[in-house]
C-alpha cells in the first residue's frame, strides 16, 4: 500500500484508529478507506520522513513510472558489464610495463608460484 498523505485523506481520528483514503494499486488503483491503529500509523508515516539534509529524488518524463516498461531495456543494454574485468591486475601489469612478474627472472620461461 502506497503511504502518501495528506490532511484530505484523512476521514477520522478516535480511540480506535485512524480512517484513510489510500489507492490500492492491486485493485486498478481504486480509493479505498482504511482503518488502522494510531502507533501503526505513526510508525508507517514515520518511515517517509527523511533524514536531515537528505532530498527526495523524484523523476519527471521518460524516467517516471508511467514509462518503466518501455525504458527497463534501454537500460539494461547500455550498462557496462562491470561483474568480470576485462584484464587481471597480471594482464594490466604485463600490457603496461612489458614486464612479467610471475616468469622466471632467470629463465624467462617458466611461471613463478607462491608458496
Amino acid at each position: 500500500m502506497g503511504f502518501l498523505i495528506s490532511n484530505e485523506k484523512i476521514l477520522d481520528i478516535n480511540e480506535r484508529g485512524v480512517t484513510f483514503l489510500y489507492k490500492d494499486y492491486n485493485d486498478e488503483a481504486i480509493v479505498k478507506p482504511t482503518t488502522m491503529s494510531g502507533v501503526e500509523f505513526l510508525r508507517r508515516f514515520c518511515m517517509h520522513i527523511l533524514p536531515q539534509r537528505f532530498v527526495k529524488v523524484r523523476y519527471y518524463g521518460i524516467l517516471g513510472s508511467r514509462y518503466k516498461k518501455e525504458v527497463q531495456p534501454l537500460k539494461d543494454n547500455s550498462k557496462p558489464d562491470l561483474t568480470k574485468p576485462a584484464e587481471t591486475k597480471q594482464q594490466r601489469i604485463v600490457r603496461l610495463t612489458g614486464f612479467d612478474p610471475c616468469k622466471c627472472p632467470k629463465c624467462n620461461t617458466g611461471t613463478m608460484h607462491k608458496i
